[in-house]
């Protein structure tokens, strides 16, 4: 659904997806770099936020030290991004550029790959802001796991990750931009310069917002 505030100018909201150990956080670290370098005002966000007191429920989970109910960890994951939707706005609203490190669609995605429905996943995620642009690190499940510290968190496991990544496929659209990662990781940043680049100067000349799943 399309925001009827009209702005002149705003930070992007850029979104990096993929499965576990695709190169997501380095990616995310020389974006911040190569932006910062050309002076734009920017951060980089990665979800979940294991700072809040939602995402601290989050991290001992994911480091196997509890146990919940699937649908409860989704929900968290879910209201950990809410935490966050405000301020979020409030960034973009002030011509900072976001790189978040996962979002909804890891949600969706990690979650359907459990078993649960792909619409109740998607549910609590409506309505918050949709990314400018997607952009999805392909590699496979079996390339993912040959790289150092695969395996040290819960969902770290091959046959879940495969089936991750077909949630992913399903996920996947038209406006997604898909980059090969298991190119040299020099490649790989080449390619995402440009693709951010794109799409910062579109919101720098107003953009409106629009938000996720709401049809």
């Amino acid at each position: 659904m399309e925001s009827n505030n009209k702005i002149d100018s705003r930070g992007a909201l850029i979104v990096l997806e993929g499965l576990d150990r695709c190169g997501k956080t380095s990616q995310c670290s020389r974006l911040l770099s190569y932006l910062e370098e050309l002076g734009h005002s920017v951060e980089s966000w990665r979800f979940p936020d294991r700072n809040t007191g939602v995402g601290q429920m989050i991290s001992s989970y994911l480091e196997n030290k509890s146990q919940l109910d699937d649908h409860a960890i989704h929900l968290l994951f879910s209201a950990n991004r809410w935490e966050k939707r405000s301020l979020m706005e409030s960034k973009l609203r002030s011509g900072t550029t976001l790189i978040i490190d996962r979002y909804s669609f890891s949600g969706v995605a990690f979650s359907s790959a459990k078993g649960l429905d792909e619409e109740w996943c998607k549910a609590p995620e409506a309505g918050l802001l949709a990314p400018d642009v997607v952009i999805y690190l392909d590699i496979s499940p079996e390339k993912a796991a040959e790289r150092g510290g695969y395996g040290g968190e819960r969902y770290e496991q091959l046959e879940f990750q495969k089936r991750v990544a077909q949630s992913y496929k399903i996920l996947c659209d038209a406006t997604w931009k898909i980059v090969d990662a298991t190119l040299p990781i020099e490649d790989v940043e080449k390619q995402l310069k440009q693709i951010v680049t794109e799409c910062v100067l579109k919101c720098q000349k107003g953009k409106p917002f629009t938000e996720l799943w709401q049809n």
